[in-house]
């Protein structure tokens, strides 16, 4: 095993901090509410455009994606790209047809929008299914952060793991607590081009271990049969199937960046709607690239398996984790962890600062509140505080269940509360009609269970067909259908906006 020892991966990841804490320290003189929140709107839509390839992607992505090109009984290969081609798609919609309200509508939380269109009911059921579909999404990622980096890092050094969680967390809220979203724009810039530095060591090493030049991997790997993309050949039943892989990837583009505000946040700190939009097809376009370079950096590490005779983890997520901090030179275990780190914090702290401005936005109604700044600054950090303390909790609880079963369902739970958004947000748009407000509750609480239910039954309902990511389009037409059905009783008493 050449792996660092858990000294100097904690020495190098000291320093790292150490790095983030600097740019917090700079970033957050003498920062206000309004810096916080957005950055008072004078973002570099360069910087936004390269912290997003971070946040996008996350610590899941970085040691996931890899591992699933060789996955499964029929390999995936580079299937996933269809999906980020669906992706390119979605985040057209997102720039040209949701940044112009929410810049025209001057937002802080997104969701403000569906109080403008619908009213209270609305506007808090969709902020509240994005605080409940964050906690438990940025929870899960730093979960599985924190079972990698735990038994090769501090689990040595005799740290158990609820310390691993608290330190993990304890470290974000210090860099994020005072200058908010304008620090997460920069610091998510150091940690995108960390991680994607991460990927080029590693398939520079592996290369160097084998004694081939890049060029003459990417040959042995495309002879290898794990570069296939497009898969046209099966039907729906194919998890593969390309139609299948666009339209969700289109879909997931749209409702987990377009009208998640944790992501949305970084957009609306940009000067204009213009610089938001160049800042969207920038990441767009250089989120494929990121992409094909992880699934190239899986085709490697398959491939350097095979010749180091490595058995292939049950779990394709451990691949990435075993060859670089147990077969790979003790730089390259640095480099692994500190990438797998800032992926990681690239989402973490941005979906903690949301969390916080959803919060303090849409439910204690900072926008309208007539207490001063101070006070307004002092709630602000208890709920920073708050947060961070929900997020260590349900850390916990996952390493508690020890299930994987149950803890990939909870993450799958959390993402049908994405329907009732694309639900909410497609009928404001695309139909001018008024809904009974009061009665919506019902529709988005409906939906989500209802989609459930055809999911989980669908292969026996609907001779072999699985719905896969296509449920959220499912979810979001029921939405659509209810809401439709609250415009048809016409009597003045439903018709009102409020």
């Amino acid at each position: 095993m050449k792996g660092a020892s858990s000294s100097s991966l904690i020495i190098c990841l000291a320093a790292y901090f150490l790095l983030l804490y600097l740019v917090s320290y700079f970033t957050s003189r003498k920062a206000d509410n309004q810096t916080f929140f957005n950055a008072k709107r004078n973002s570099s839509w360069i910087l936004v455009a390269i912290g997003m390839i971070g946040a996008s992607l996350s610590g899941v992505t970085f040691i996931s994606i890899p591992g699933v090109v060789g996955a499964g009984q029929t390999n995936q290969c580079f299937s996933y790209m269809q999906m980020v081609f669906g992706y390119l798609v979605g985040y057209t919609i997102i720039a040209l047809v949701l940044l112009p309200i929410y810049y025209r509508m001057g937002l802080t939380s997104i969701y403000s929008y569906l109080e403008e269109r619908f009213g209270k009911v609305s506007y808090k059921w969709g902020a509240f299914y994005f605080l409940i579909s964050r906690i438990v999404g940025a929870s899960f990622r730093l979960y599985l952060v924190a079972i990698v980096l735990h038994p090769f890092v501090l689990a040595p050094l005799g740290i158990s793991f609820s310390m691993t969680v608290v330190i993990t967390l304890a470290l974000i809220w210090v860099y994020t607590y005072k200058g908010g979203i304008k620090t997460i724009v920069w610091t998510d810039t150091i940690q995108t081009v960390t991680m994607m530095s991460a990927v080029g060591f590693s398939l520079y090493a592996i290369a160097s271990e084998m004694n081939f030049s890049l060029f003459e991997m990417g040959e042995i790997i495309d002879s290898s049969g794990l570069t296939k993309i497009f898969y046209f050949e099966n039907g729906w039943g194919d998890p593969n199937n390309f139609y299948k892989q666009f339209i969700s990837g289109m879909l997931i583009a749209v409702v987990m960046t377009g009208l998640d505000q944790d992501m949305m946040q970084k957009n609306l700190t940009c000067r204009s709607l213009h610089e938001a939009q160049k800042n969207v097809f920038l990441f767009s376009i250089v989120l494929v690239f990121a992409n094909l370079l992880f699934l190239s950096l899986g085709a490697f590490l398959y491939v350097y398996a095979s010749y180091l005779g490595l058995e292939i983890p049950d779990k394709t997520d451990q691949l990435f984790p075993v060859i670089a901090l147990q077969h790979l030179t003790p730089f390259i275990s640095i480099v692994f962890v500190i990438g797998l780190v800032a992926a990681a914090y690239s989402s973490a702290d941005s979906a903690l600062t949301a969390l916080t401005t959803s919060f303090c936005i849409d439910f204690l109604n900072f926008d309208k509140s007539k207490s001063s700044e101070t006070e307004k600054a002092k709630q602000r950090s208890w709920v920073h505080v708050g947060f961070t303390l929900i997020l260590l909790v349900v850390i916990l609880v996952f390493n508690a269940l020890n299930n994987d079963a149950v803890i990939n369902g909870l993450f799958r739970m959390a993402g049908y509360t994405y329907g009732p958004l694309l639900g909410l947000f497609a009928f404001g748009i695309f139909t001018k009609l008024k809904v009974y407000d009061p009665w919506v509750w019902l529709v988005v609480l409906a939906a989500p269970i209802i989609s459930y239910i055809l999911d989980s039954n669908s292969e026996a309902w609907f001779n072999g067909l699985k719905f896969g990511f296509i449920i959220l389009a499912l979810n979001g037409l029921l939405t659509f259908v209810g809401l439709y059905l609250l415009t048809l009783k016409r009597s003045p008493q439903l018709m009102g906006n409020k």
